[in-house]
Order: structure tokens, then sequence, then C-alpha cells
């Protein structure tokens, strides 16, 4: 009996309970439309899963407006860094099966981070001073973003890094992942490893990681261990000219007033020609379905439809903050930004309920990552809910994430535990 009326508390204590949730499809639908209607973007869909079922699905705007093709259920997305999660499964089934240490040092897989500096600071004549780091780049620094790794140059150059950076050019499409891995060891860090957060090409290192691990292609280990698994038959990096009838095309803000198509030449290309490079933090191109097929089986702690591609455990351990409370805010970037919470293995990962009325809404325990081009997903366990959000608009825009989220929670959601 006492057992009983134990468990009867704990189930009213959690916040499903407590929140009696319910998502807004209404107000999802009418996000979506007014969204389009006030130019915000050029076309978007929405997918909520929820209790086991489909809750909403609500598309509006077109995929190429030029050509007055809809923004579909079919309609292919380029995710950009929502490819990020899927690498960081990859590796992590690697994980369960005992190929690696979370804390073992990356050189003991990539040998050539052994001679990796810290950038200290730049001699008169503009070269870098650096010395050798304090502590090892473990594994765990390269899948939460604290090894110190830069992500390249966006804009004129700042400093000596940024320059050593354009010399070696590691994300450069005709470079295989080892080549890239190999530049990217050459290029200093611009923090000592484990003291700052700081999004970089770590997850691109995941993916090479991926391959010296299996002894596979990394594309070929996705596909055959992740993507068919899952029934993600119509996700993939390289894509074929005749697919390009269903791909939407990217609109850029940077253009003028309204909303510019960005040249086809500027990301498509390294998706449909035959470039090296298959990068572990962006590239997949995928429809909205496909995609909630893989936010489902982390819903489902590692399994769909009886399928297991992770462990419970292994998705929990994602999932958890791994951030040492000693980074400070204003050493996370930009992360702070994302709402109440700290980063684990390729997620944002929230702590606490949001801190004010203008945060983005969500549960404590969620988890989720977004796309260069606007698009997001996130999982919550506490609603047994999963949310997918495509459209293709550059610069981000997380305003689109904010209303988002407060169509499908509701005005007076709180989030609390």
């Amino acid at each position: 009996m006492r057992l009983a009326l134990g468990l009867v508390a704990l189930v009213l204590a959690s916040p499903a309970a407590a929140e009696d949730f319910t998502p807004d499809c209404a107000a999802v639908e009418s996000f979506i439309d007014d969204a389009v209607a006030a130019g915000r973007t050029v076309g978007a869909s929405a997918l909520v899963w929820h209790d086991g079922e489909e809750a909403c699905f609500a598309h509006a705007g077109d995929a190429v407006r030029e050509e007055d093709r809809p923004f579909a259920r079919d309609t292919l997305a380029q995710i950009f860094s929502m490819t990020k999660p899927v690498t960081g499964v990859a590796l992590m089934q690697l994980w369960e099966q005992g190929r690696f240490g979370l804390d073992d040092p990356l050189e003991w897989y990539l040998p050539e981070y052994a001679a990796t500096e810290v950038f200290t600071g730049e001699s008169e004549d503009g070269e870098a001073i650096t010395a050798p780091p304090k502590r090892k780049i473990t594994i765990r620094d390269v899948m939460r973003h604290t090894a110190g790794f830069s992500y390249g140059v966006w804009g004129p150059p700042q400093n000596a890094v940024d320059r050593i950076w354009l010399e070696h050019e590691p994300l450069d499409t005709h470079n295989t992942l080892a080549e890239l891995s190999q530049r990217l060891a050459q290029v200093p860090l611009l923090y000592q490893p484990g003291t700052q957060w700081h999004y970089s090409a770590g997850v691109d290192v995941q993916a090479r990681l991926v391959e010296v691990l299996s002894g596979e292609p990394f594309a070929d280990y996705v596909r055959d261990h992740v993507l068919a698994p899952l029934g993600m038959h119509d996700t993939g990096w390289k894509r074929s000219q005749d697919e390009l009838g269903r791909l939407a095309r990217i609109y850029r803000t940077d253009a003028g007033p309204g909303l510019a198509p960005m040249p086809r030449e500027a990301w498509l290309e390294p998706n449909f020609m035959d470039r090296p490079l298959t990068m572990g933090g962006a590239g997949l191109v995928a429809p909205i379905d496909d995609y909630m097929r893989f936010a489902r089986m982390l819903l489902g702690e590692g399994t769909l439809d009886g399928v297991r591609i992770l462990r419970p455990a292994t998705v929990r351990l994602m999932a958890t903050d791994q951030l040492d409370p000693r980074i400070a805010p204003e050493d996370r970037m930009f992360l702070p930004g994302k709402g109440n919470g700290g980063f684990g293995f390729d997620f944002f990962v929230r702590t606490a309920a949001p801190l004010t009325s203008e945060e983005n809404r969500g549960t404590t325990g969620e988890f989720f990552w977004d796309g260069l081009a606007s698009t997001l997903f996130w999982v919550d366990p506490a609603q047994d809910m999963a949310v997918v959000f495509f459209t293709q608009k550059i610069g981000f825009d997380g305003s689109l994430h904010h209303d988002l989220r407060a169509a499908v929670y509701g005005a007076d959601y709180t989030g609390s535990e």
C-alpha cells in the first residue's frame, strides 16, 4: 500500500501531470500560417508527436517560391547542424561496443592530435604563440565542444588562429575526413581543453573517429547502423540530381529587403556533387517524417518500432549536461541564449525551467539542437513529446523557434519540475 501511494504521488508530482499538458495544434498551425504571411520565412512545416501518436502536422508557403512549389510533407530540406546528433548517436554505438572510453585521449585514436598546441597570443609580426595543453583533449571534450577547436573563419581573420585555419582549410569539401582531421590538428586550440564551451568542427572529428573505430566509411556506417534501421531511407548526404524537384531552396536575409533566394551553388553543390568530404557536423538532407523517426528513437530511449539503436542509459547520458559548472556563462559562447541549461553530447540540455517569459518555453530534461537554415527539433521526455520544425532561412532566426515553442506549449506553460 505504501509503495502504491508513493508511486501515485510521484506521478502527480511529474511535470506532465502538474501541467496537464496537450500540444496546441491550432496554435501551431496559426504560427506556421502567420510566419509565412508576415514574410518571416518563405515556407515551413512542423510535426508534433505526443503520447505515442502524431498530434499535429502543419505546413504553409513555398519550398521554391520562384517555381510556385509548396512546402509539402515530402519536401527535402538541408538540415545543417541537425546532422550533429545523428553523428553523435553513431559514435555512441561504438562506445557501447567498448571501442573507446569517453575520457580516453583523442590522440590514442587520431595520433595527429598528439602535437596540437594551445594559442596563447601573437608575436609582434603576427605569428601565433602556442604552448602545450595542460591536459590532453579527450573524446568527451570532442563530444561536448570543450576541446578548444575552432569552427573556421566567418568574416575577416581576427587573429593568428584564423590565419592558420585559412592556410589549412580543414572543412574544404575537397578533403576527405582523414585530411580534415590532419589539417585541423595543425590549427592551434583556441582555449585549454575543458575550460570553455566553443562551438566547433569537433563533430567532424567525431565522424573521423567513427571511420577509424568501425573500419568503415563514415556515411556507410551511418546509413547501415542508424538511418536504415530507423527506416530513414530518404535521408543522406550525397543526393542525385533527380531529387532537386523535392528540395527546398534556401532564402537569405542579407541580400536587401525581404528574403532572397540563395544561389544553388552556395550551399547545394556539396550535396549534389562528387566531393570527398562527408561532414559529421552538417550536410544531411531529409524530409520531416524521416527526422521525426530519429527524434522518436531518442524519445523512446534508443528504440523505435522494436529496433534498438542505443541503450536507454546511453541516450540518458547524451541528454545529461556534461559541462563543468566552473565554465562561466561568458565562456559558453552563444549557448546561454538557447535557454536555461547546458550541453550533453551533441545536444543542448535544459536543466531548469525558463527563467523569464522571453526565454524559449520548454520542460526540464528536454534536449534539442537546431540548424543554420533555422531548422529545429526537440525531445521532451517529461511530456512524451518530440517536435520537428523545417524551414530554409539564413540568417538563423531563433525568433521562429521561440514562437513555435510558445504555440506548442501555450501561454500558461511554465516548464516547472
